[in-house]
């Protein structure tokens, strides 16, 4: 059973910057395609950005040039590092195994002054 877990979450500034982690539990997390995907109140949920087992990343076009998507197989990690910060970008923040559909549990992140 694939367990994912998310940390990094936070108040910040317009402007501001945060790298988001999800930590994976069980094994085969390097052959595995990852995404970080985005809930703000009232609102659906959206997909943020993918990075597939080779390492590439592609990114929603509202986040494109702000945020990086990356991965540690050796640590069964996956990253968001998210730049310029918007109040738009308040939502909770989600981790996603893509091939085994599993999700994480969110992290809170808050853009406000």
């Amino acid at each position: 059973q694939v367990q994912l877990v998310e940390s990094g979450g936070g108040l910040v500034q317009p402007g501001g910057s945060l790298t988001l982690s999800c930590a994976a539990s069980g094994s085969g997390f390097s052959r595995n395609n990852m995404g970080w995907y985005r809930q703000a109140p009232g609102k659906q949920r959206e997909w943020v950005a993918t990075i597939t087992s080779g390492g590439f990343g592609y990114y929603a076009e509202f986040v494109k040039g702000r945020c990086t998507i990356s991965r540690d197989n050796a640590k069964n990690t996956v990253y968001l590092q998210m730049n310029s910060l918007k109040p738009e970008d308040t939502a909770v923040y989600y981790c996603k195994n893509i091939n085994m559909g599993s999700w994480g549990q969110g992290t809170q992140v808050i853009v406000s002054s």
